[in-house]
């Protein structure tokens, strides 16, 4: 016992891991028993979302020093998501063209199948994002609202200075004691991600996986060069850091990233990672990681671009130039709206059909293979973050290099 309280929450994490696929596998039964323990360990990180987005961004504003500050971390984050969403949407249509995913699958599609049709417009979508009551935002947990609401109060008490120093320390405590509740509910982390890993091996359809293998094959390996190429060449070239010892230092979020598949119950992990072994100012990461995970959707841009691809097939859609461009604006458009939209994943599938002009019968099996490929997703989404907010730091000379080195 003493050996393990020892070791690195990464490497409790990973026995965790380990545990819950046994028992999935020997006993789903078990596994069901165990499943209450992952219910709250996830029930404890969703807790922590909104006061910890709403402190971070305000507190992460308010640290900028001034307005000037504000728009250079911002707009420099900004365009990287933007960017980096156009290049994964590309990596999935290059992708799709070269193994061309749904050719000769037509037959397992249920063209009797029903979906509820989704209007969607990309300006009311924008709209919905500016909160009416920050009240109802935060019961709702629309995180997009609070953030929008959270950088106009940093904003207002950055304009202020002294008059709102009071106001702007309160913000600060509210920010350092949810770092705090932060690391007590990682303590737990390996036991609820056990039960996790347990329930997923116990529940998961084998016979959907193997309808659909080449496209989560597909998917898997486009997620795996993004992330093993993609992330360390911009970490080499824009932010000039090593790459493998940078990815070495971003494990713990990648793990907890993969085993909850949610961007939101890895933020506080994210958050955790930046501050103690990336050496990035608290001005910085609290404003670019809740942004970047309401936002930075690198792992939906992927899919959207190759799902253009196996839908086209399915469907027989001749894939012109004229469309692939639209395919890699929608992986653009589409990723960064997606937090915004109830059940984003299966609803912005249903948006992206339709705005394509296919049959929505492709819908249900997508919700079959979801929870398959989220894992996948989810990593990159806070990778992406975690790089995005580095190269920010080290391109503004921010970056505390003593802790880095470490």
């Amino acid at each position: 016992m003493g050996k393990l309280r020892k070791l690195s929450l990464g490497k409790k994490i990973l026995i965790g891991i380990v545990i819950g696929l046994a028992i999935g596998f020997i006993s789903p039964k078990a596994a069901d028993t165990l499943k209450p323990l992952g219910d709250i360990f996830l029930r404890l990180l969703k807790m922590l979302m909104v006061p910890l987005v709403f402190f971070s961004i305000t507190s992460g504003v308010c640290k900028m020093g001034d307005i000037k500050q504000l728009y250079t971390v911002g707009l420099r984050f900004i365009l990287y998501i933007i960017v980096t969403s156009g290049i994964t949407a590309c990596i999935g249509v290059l992708a799709g063209f070269i193994v061309q995913p749904g050719r000769g699958t037509t037959e397992f599609l249920d063209a009797s199948a029903e979906v509820e049709s989704v209007s969607y417009s990309f300006i009311d979508n924008i709209i919905s994002w500016v909160p009416e009551n920050i009240v109802q935002s935060m019961q709702e947990a629309n995180m997009l609202q609070i953030i929008i609401f959270a950088i106009f109060l940093g904003v207002a008490l950055l304009a202020l200075g002294q008059k709102a120093e009071l106001l702007i320390k309160v913000i600060d405590q509210g920010s350092e004691a949810m770092l705090k509740i932060t690391e007590f509910v990682m303590a737990f982390s390996p036991i609820g991600i056990a039960s996790l890993m347990a329930t997923m091996v116990a529940t998961i359809s084998g016979s959907t996986m193997k309808e659909v293998l080449v496209f989560i094959v597909t998917d898997y390996v486009c997620a795996i060069i993004v992330l093993i190429v993609l992330y360390p060449v911009i970490i080499k070239f824009l932010a000039k850091l090593q790459p493998l010892r940078f990815m070495k230092k971003i494990v713990e979020p990648i793990i907890v990233a993969a085993s909850t598949t949610s961007s939101a119950a890895t933020l506080p992990v994210s958050i955790k990672t930046a501050q103690e072994k990336l050496g990035i100012p608290e001005n910085i990461y609290g404003f670019t990681l809740p942004l970047g995970n309401t936002c930075g959707m690198n792992g939906f841009s992927l899919f959207i671009g190759l799902c253009c691809i196996f839908a086209s097939n399915l469907y027989g859609f001749a894939i012109t130039p004229g469309r692939v461009v639209q395919f890699i604006f929608l992986g653009i458009i589409l990723s960064v709206g997606a937090a915004g939209v109830k059940g984003a994943g299966i609803v912005m599938s249903t948006v992206l059909l339709e705005t394509m002009g296919m049959p929505l019968s492709l819908i249900p099996i997508l919700a079959a293979i979801w929870p398959a490929i989220d894992p996948a997703h989810t990593v990159l989404n806070n990778t992406s973050d975690l790089v995005g907010t580095t190269v920010v730091s080290c391109q503004l000379n921010k970056t505390d290099i003593a802790i880095y080195d470490k």
